[in-house]
């Protein structure tokens, strides 16, 4: 087993080198927003999508274009509005009055990397259709179903401060998303940084440096990364803590939380920590590797009573107090 662990650890250690490339060339252009980026190659990495709630301006187009970029990957960034139809996102059929056929135009969900700007201002059928695009990974056109290209990730945005004329996503559809983040303001240096770079309206230069089929390959490379079956014990503890808090010393909680994280957290707790693992060029998953991803799978999976709201408490307060009490291997 050792012997098994150490190839693996050379293997990533070779495969995570395209990773520290790609994050080398995103920071070029993007000042100080790293664990966003890093979340992005997360999501890349293990077929994830993910959801932001940050306010405009923080750089998150400029984001995933300048992966797009880097990966040689097609990007697509689609602007919700309440008159989008599901049409204007998967695509429709199209008359031909020449041979009298109906033929597809396939919509803009057809790329490597789509950027869903404030899906919560489209109604729910808009949404819907985004979401078994990400499930099913297909789109169907008529009578024909058509694969979407891989690697395929949809990074979906709110924003936090207008909520008038907005469409919230439902509970059961956000959990459909692997991870959710909360981007905030940058720093006072970090902002004269990005001063200095994008006060001049020239574009930034970035290399690519690696294929999508590369960045396949290494996700198959994550998938092999081996977890202590205590690590595993471990995730399975931080998820049933938030379903059954009284059984893991936390009674205070049994009347904060309404609904404890489903099964796809566990997936996607492992899924993540294996590539967080794997962007520091490790072949095997720690608990601090499970701790460091925690909370942007968690936070929008656990869903609190109206006693935890009168109190003022979020959901990541509660995710801290799971932390605290259950026990690290």
């Amino acid at each position: 087993m050792d012997k098994d662990i150490k190839a693996l650890n050379e293997q990533v250690r070779a495969e995570s080198e395209l990773s520290r490339s790609i994050l080398e060339q995103v920071g070029k252009v993007i000042v100080g927003q790293i664990a966003m980026v890093e979340r992005l190659m997360i999501g890349l990495l293990t077929r994830g999508h993910i959801l932001i709630e940050g306010v405009p301006g923080l750089a998150k187009t400029l984001a995933v274009r300048t992966l797009a970029d880097v990966i040689d990957a097609e990007f697509k960034r689609i602007q919700f509005t309440p008159d989008l139809l599901p049409a204007d996102l998967v695509g429709t059929l199209i008359f031909n009055q020449k041979d009298g056929s109906f033929v597809p135009r396939k919509g803009p969900i057809f790329a490597n990397l789509i950027l869903a700007d404030e899906i919560n201002r489209a109604p729910a059928k808009v949404q819907s259709a985004l979401l078994e695009s990400m499930q099913e990974r297909q789109v169907t056109i008529g009578d024909s179903t058509y694969p979407l290209p891989e690697p395929f990730l949809v990074l979906a945005t709110q924003n936090p401060i207008e909520q008038e004329g907005t469409y919230p996503l439902p509970e059961a559809q956000v959990d459909r998303f692997m991870l959710k983040l909360k981007v905030g303001y940058p720093g006072r240096a970090d902002e004269r940084a990005i001063l200095e770079r994008m006060g001049v309206e020239r574009p930034i230069a970035v290399d690519k440096v690696v294929s999508p089929k590369l960045l396949l390959r290494a996700s198959e490379v994550v998938d092999q990364i081996y977890m202590d079956e205590r690590v595993k014990e471990y995730v399975l503890d931080l998820v049933f803590a938030s379903r059954d808090p009284k059984a893991f010393q936390l009674p205070d909680l049994a009347d904060l939380i309404a609904y404890g994280a489903s099964p796809r957290a566990t997936l996607y707790l492992s899924r993540a920590a294996k590539a967080h693992a794997f962007l520091r060029g490790r072949g095997y998953v720690t608990p601090e590797d499970v701790k460091a991803i925690g909370m942007d799978v968690l936070r929008h999976r656990i869903l609190l009573t109206y006693e935890a709201e009168a109190e003022q408490l979020h959901s990541e307060d509660i995710i801290r107090r799971i932390f605290d009490a259950v026990e690290v291997p």
